[in-house]
């Protein structure tokens, strides 16, 4: 007797759950930021290399606000946050963030949800101009959509905009008044939050209850923009790994206690991913001088200096770069495309993307971090389009995408789903596909 179809699903699944691999997620899911690994990865082939307001341009949707955060996608909705009610004397005592959730092959609006701040925030002047108070991407389990505001704190919504709980982080600020950046994670029944920016702290959830499980306070905190990440060893544990300034710091991400540390050297403001291949740990960053170091993981206490793999003092300050086949790839904030061998440090190219500044007078280039589709890497700049490059180690820019007729700022990350693009600008959410 033939076996049927779902016997065979059922057998496949036991093979898998065995063997320690996992069930692949569906081409439609995008998570959280840099997607379904955090690594910024996708092998997508149906993604299109060009596109313009009139080439490969699904649907455009303009938005309520602003917002550097990342679009996330489940199945057939694509959320999305941004915010709105500044004033340009700097009052934002009508400060409103608000999360969108869009059909992802219409661009049609499903629902909107608006949150009024809590607290009083950062006053709308100086480097929070460059970002704003919606910049953490949210992340989803498939079940609910769980969103930071830094200051206005975290948000669990169900995926028909229902508020489940809500929790707060602090209401301080860092020394400089930036406003939050890294985007949250979820680990097993934990949401754990970056909440450096308004208490000095990770703070770690209950993802069903939103009680606070655990909450770890350090000053060196302040300035740290960047996102926590899980470092699996070959033994099975999992270390949440933190870059904070001068320090890489590895978790027990049920408890939140430091189990090791290692000296990065890279003091100043953190604010790129740190990036994991096997054991070894990637950071980047620092202020006022940038660097990348390499970092063989610990496993208790301090990591001895022969633990420090490598260094360099090219690197990023605000993208997070990706890491494929042996090499680190970015295209920092600057405007440099750099190439590095991501076993010794090595530079293989470094060149510059586009015309660097606009010359508008504001900020730097590129905000977001790229992503590797196939064998091309999408870099966003703020202001010049998307740039495709070769992922490769010989520098070669295979083409330059512009949408005409969006003159705001695109800060972020681009989110792949089902052979699409995902583009968000302070105007616009964007799909590109192939076809009209």
């Amino acid at each position: 007797m033939k076996p049927n179809a779902t016997c065979l699903f059922a057998w496949w699944i036991s093979i898998l759950a065995f063997t320690g691999l996992t069930v692949p997620q569906a081409s439609a899911d995008w998570p959280q930021f840099r997607g379904p690994n955090r690594d910024a990865v996708s092998q997508d082939a149906k993604v299109p290399s060009t596109w313009s307001a009139s080439e490969n341009l699904k649907w455009k949707l303009d938005l309520p606000g602003q917002g550097a955060s990342s679009p996330v996608i489940w199945g057939d909705t694509v959320f999305v946050t941004c915010f709105s009610g500044q004033e340009e004397s700097g009052d934002v005592s009508r400060l409103m963030r608000h999360v969108i959730a869009v059909e992802r092959t219409t661009g049609k609006k499903l629902w909107q949800k608006d949150f009024a701040a809590p607290h009083p925030d950062d006053p709308w002047q100086g480097m929070i101009r460059e970002h704003g108070y919606a910049s953490s991407t949210p992340v989803t389990d498939g079940k609910v959509l769980y969103v930071h505001f830094g200051k206005g704190g975290v948000v669990a919504l169900d995926f028909s905009g229902r508020e489940l709980w809500r929790a707060d982080t602090g209401k301080e600020s860092n020394q400089r008044r930036w406003g939050a950046g890294g985007s949250p994670l979820l680990w097993q029944n934990l949401l754990i939050v970056n909440a450096s920016d308004e208490g000095q702290a990770l703070v770690a959830f209950d993802k069903t209850t939103g009680k606070q499980v655990w909450r770890q306070e350090s000053s060196l905190l302040d300035l740290a923009f960047s996102s926590p990440q899980v470092l699996k060893r070959k033994d099975g544990k999992e270390d949440l790994l933190f870059a904070a300034p001068g320090e890489l710091w590895g978790m027990n991400p049920a408890s939140g206690k430091l189990r090791w540390y290692a000296e990065t050297g890279l003091t100043g403001n953190i604010s790129p991913d740190p990036l994991t291949q096997d054991e070894t740990v990637y950071v980047f960053g620092g202020f006022p001088g940038t660097g990348r170091v390499a970092v063989q993981a610990g496993s208790k206490g301090a990591v001895a200096a022969s633990g420090i793999l490598w260094r360099d003092n090219s690197s990023s300050y605000v993208p997070t770069p990706v890491l494929h086949d042996g090499r680190l790839y970015v295209v920092n904030d600057q405007g440099f495309a750099w190439c590095a061998d991501a076993k010794t440090g090595a530079e293989l190219y470094r060149e510059r993307v586009g015309g660097g500044s606009t010359g508008r007078g504001r900020g730097k280039p590129f905000y977001a971090s790229p992503i590797l589709v196939g064998d091309k890497i999408f870099a966003v700049s703020r202001r010049q389009g998307t740039f495709v490059l070769a992922a490769k180690p010989q520098f070669e820019v295979l083409a330059t995408n512009v949408i005409a007729g969006d003159d705001t700022d695109f800060n972020a990350t681009p989110a792949v789903s089902d052979g699409c693009l995902f583009l968000r600008s302070n105007q616009a959410l964007y799909c590109v596909g192939s076809g009209k």
